[in-house]
């Protein structure tokens, strides 16, 4: 550890040095790279360096305790040593923290499709409601917020919809919402006030760059047609809705929400992006072990991932048995708890792991 800790100290000076030179100062996309590497490790620099102030601090204590023949003076020094000791503890704790490696794409803006799934008409509600909890959780972290695609239903439901944030490392906080949703709760279709069990999905993927995925123009079928609304009628009298297939992985996009061809073919190619560059990932995880064991959930829209019971005002998060009894205030957005406890078993996971 304490090798890696000396390495990642000369990665630091290395960049400090390069950033200095000329070439690299004249170019601003490459200052910022190297900036935003060296910003990466700088909070392990500098835990370290107060590790070391530290240990040689104890090693003089050692030393006063060895030499030192006055009852007092050995006594403050012995104090000294178990609060050094303790401190010593701490960094090391947290330097173990620090050198799990990240994930390369915590810092990227995603998209989130939610789906409605069994529960018919209840279910398609609970994607609206999912999707205004979400809207006024990234409102508060003063991300942005755009709709890719959408399809209503005729009582105020969603279907399904996609939808992009962008910010400051806004995959790192809602990677794991990925999974099944399960929602009980008295529809407000139902006469009798019988609780109901309904389920929607949800998946979240790290926006992809061209770089990282190359898709060929001959690979795509794109389809344009009119777009319609609840009940199938058309609400727009272009052909501006666009279908877009990826023949070699069958993958399959639509968009209709603009009333711009090129808009919908833009956002269209948007999530197929995502969801190429989920699918390289997922295949690449699977090759190095079937399921990461500090991953706190697999993403899979399969895994039931969390339950809300509206009659108990209770969520639960079955991953890491979490059970709050705040459900209206999460509905509202208040999602940070949730989210916070999530990354930490992620992290105490992989430590234990490590």
């Amino acid at each position: 550890m304490r090798q890696k800790l000396l390495e990642v100290c000369e990665e630091h000076d290395r960049l400090s040095a390069l950033m200095a030179t000329q070439e690299v100062a004249s170019d601003p996309k490459i200052y910022r790279k190297h900036a935003q590497a060296q910003a990466e490790i700088a909070g392990i620099v500098e835990r370290f360096k107060l590790f070391q102030r530290d240990e040689e601090q104890l090693a003089g204590a050692d030393t006063m305790l060895k030499e030192e023949t006055d009852p007092e003076l050995r006594d403050l020094a012995l104090e000294e040593k178990e609060q050094l000791a303790a401190a010593l503890e701490g960094h090391l704790q947290a330097l173990r923290l620090l050198l799990i490696p990240k994930d390369p794409n915590d810092s990227k803006n995603t998209i989130v499709e939610i789906r409605a799934g069994t529960g018919g008409d209840e279910a398609a509600l609970f994607v609206a409601d999912l999707y205004r909890a979400y809207t006024r959780f990234v409102e508060s972290k003063g991300w942005k917020i755009e709709v890719l695609s959408s399809s209503e239903t005729g009582i105020g439901g969603l279907k399904e919809i996609f939808f992009k944030v962008s910010g400051d490392n806004v995959y790192s906080q809602l990677k794991f919402e990925g999974g099944a949703h399960r929602v009980q709760r008295v529809p407000a279709t139902e006469t009798q006030g019988r609780v109901h069990t309904s389920a929607v999905t949800v998946a979240v993927l790290p926006e992809a760059e061209d770089v990282e995925v190359n898709i060929d123009d001959n690979d795509l079928q794109i389809d344009v047609y009119r777009s319609s609304g609840p009940g199938g009628q058309s609400v727009n009298t272009t052909d501006s809705a666009v279908r877009i297939t990826h023949k070699p992985s069958g993958l399959m996009v639509t968009c209709q929400d603009e009333k711009s061809q090129h808009k919908n073919k833009a956002k269209a190619m948007q999530i197929l992006r995502a969801r190429l560059y989920d699918r390289v990932r997922s295949e690449e995880a699977a090759k190095r072990s079937a399921d990461r064991k500090s991953q706190v959930g697999t993403g899979d829209r399969s895994e039931r991932i969390r339950t809300y019971n509206f009659p108990q005002n209770r969520l639960t998060d079955h991953r890491i048995g979490l059970t709050l009894y705040r459900l209206e205030q999460v509905m509202e957005g208040e999602l940070q708890q949730l989210i916070d406890a999530l990354i930490a078993a992620d992290r105490a996971a992989q430590l234990s792991e490590a």
